[in-house]
């Protein structure tokens, strides 16, 4: 558990996206990424098995860890929001362009892992029929000079002080 605390900062960010005329938005962290059930469900019985959830298991296995170590995603350039009439959540094609980017400062060290999502930009409906248009993604990571954070102003974030009993009194001394 990252313990309530931030893991990254976004520090840049080309996409003035803001919010549109349909309350969509960029960079989702309200929806998760798509797996083999989700698909399963929404394609009547169809076993897939090239879904974000996958790609990122798949490359937490070769780092010598487990599923369940992957944790809730950061849906970088997805477009998505909530219908005004039914509170349903949608997505729909992303805005980006090529050269956009996101620049995070790591409030922790971090063991990240990316997947392009197999539905490409999001043209094509999860589960869906038809080629989805698919980018690239670079992924560049920088060292700051050692004191620069600091002489800026950067101070790293606490973990929180929570317990972890969930308001339960220790009953284990009693």
């Amino acid at each position: 558990m990252p313990f309530v605390r931030p893991l990254a900062t976004i520090v840049e960010d080309t996409i003035a996206y803001g919010f549109d005329e349909d309350g969509a938005g960029v960079h989702d962290v309200i929806g998760s990424r798509c797996d083999p059930y989700t698909h399963y469900m929404l394609s009547g019985g169809e076993n897939k098995v090239t879904c974000c959830h996958s790609n990122l298991v798949r490359q937490a296995k070769m780092d010598g860890l487990n599923e369940e170590d992957v944790h809730d995603v950061l849906n970088v350039f997805m477009c998505t929001g909530f219908t005004r009439d039914t509170q349903q959540y949608f997505t729909k094609p992303s805005p980006v362009e090529v050269g956009d980017y996101l620049e995070f400062l790591a409030e922790t060290d971090l063991l990240v892992s990316a997947s392009t999502c197999p539905q490409g930009d999001v043209s094509t409906a999860c589960a869906g029929h038809g080629e989805p248009k698919v980018y690239p993604l670079g992924v560049e990571v920088w060292q700051p000079q050692v004191g620069w954070l600091e002489k800026e102003g950067w101070k790293p974030s606490q973990p929180n002080q929570y317990s972890g009993n969930h308001g339960l009194a220790d009953i284990s001394s009693s």
